[in-house]
């Protein structure tokens, strides 16, 4: 015998009912729990998709994973066991206001942030708010792209501009700031603009250490992103770093253009390892987070962590997949 449901989940009436049949109309029909009648009939399957598709893509913290009926907590997915990460907030929860960001990577565990310029920004108010949350901020950009540090008339800016940025950092509690080379420079060799950052960094250097602040000089990669760049891979910036003989100048080794440049991460990371003031990372191709390129990142932060690295690693990555499944593979690549 056979029964069929209705889509109320009601039993519809048969002529071949057995015993077992109308006993299971009975309790069908009259039990109850809480006053509410005990469902049979199964749940519709767009409902359930929807439900499963609203959990995964809410972002975390807000209404609709409470109202997806999410139970996941990921409060502590940002601590992870080895390293410590900071969360690049110009990369990760771009469609926050500033201050919301900081929020949301402590909202995951991460222990700190990180981000480019202080113009335009609050300091403040990001001073604050890195008390309230009780959120590290690891490091800032103090000088960019533009004018080129590489260029002699820009070093009187540059020093002012470091001055600046040493009460600032004081402020956000923060003891690193990146500086960036710049593009090259018309009629200039590549030597010469190095001279010339070396030039530079020599007159703000002093400042820096009166601070207790290190700069961090941050090559960068020209096959992909910074074409027309003047300082990429680990050799040249090291030697500049040898040449200032600073405690506060170190290198912002960026995991991902030193590998689209040189390759060879374990290796480089060695003999690089008393300039490293900082590291970041993104996977390649794509500059998104671990386990999304060929970068394997478990063994590649392993070493740096068996070279005695304690310090915060920068996520200068775009989330593939959105945020939460980006800080998941971040844990991931922490495994060993």
């Amino acid at each position: 015998m056979t029964f069929k449901f209705r889509r109320n989940g009601s039993i519809r009436e048969s002529q071949h009912d057995t015993f077992f049949d109308w006993k299971l109309k009975i309790f069908r029909r009259h039990s109850r729990l809480n006053s509410q009648e005990i469902p049979l009939a199964r749940p519709s399957r767009r409902k359930f998709l929807g439900a499963a598709a609203a959990c995964a893509a809410a972002p975390l913290g807000l209404p609709g994973r409470q109202a997806a009926g999410c139970t996941e907590d990921s409060s502590s997915i940002g601590k992870t066991p080895h390293t410590r990460f900071a969360v690049n907030i110009e990369m990760w929860f771009t469609k926050l206001p500033f201050l919301k960001r900081m929020e949301a990577a402590a909202a995951l565990g991460f222990p700190a942030v990180e981000f480019w310029p202080l113009q335009g920004k609050d300091l403040g108010g990001i001073a604050e708010k890195s008390r309230e949350l009780k959120i590290e901020i690891a490091q800032f950009t103090a000088w960019g792209f533009k004018p080129g540090l590489n260029h002699p008339k820009n070093h009187k800016a540059f020093v002012e501009a470091v001055e600046a940025s040493c009460k600032a950092a004081k402020k956000l509690r923060c003891g690193l700031m990146t500086v960036v080379g710049g593009d090259d420079q018309p009629g200039m060799t590549r030597r010469q603009m190095h001279d010339n950052i070396i030039a530079g960094l020599k007159l703000a250097a002093p400042i820096a250490e009166s601070h207790g602040i290190v700069m961090i000089l941050e090559p960068m990669n020209i096959r992909v992103d910074h074409k027309g760049h003047s300082l990429y891979g680990s050799p040249p910036a090291i030697r500049i770093c040898e040449e200032v003989d600073s405690p506060s100048v170190k290198i912002n080794w960026d995991l991902y253009h030193m590998q689209i440049t040189e390759g060879d991460l374990c290796g480089r990371m060695r003999d690089g390892w008393k300039h490293i003031g900082y590291l970041q990372l993104a996977d390649h191709p794509g500059r998104h987070e671990p386990g999304t390129g060929e970068i394997h990142y478990n063994r590649v932060l392993k070493a740096a962590h068996d070279l005695g690295y304690r310090g915060l690693v920068g996520l200068e990555c775009r989330p593939r997949d959105g945020e939460l499944q980006a800080a998941r593979r971040v844990a991931a690549a922490d495994v060993w």
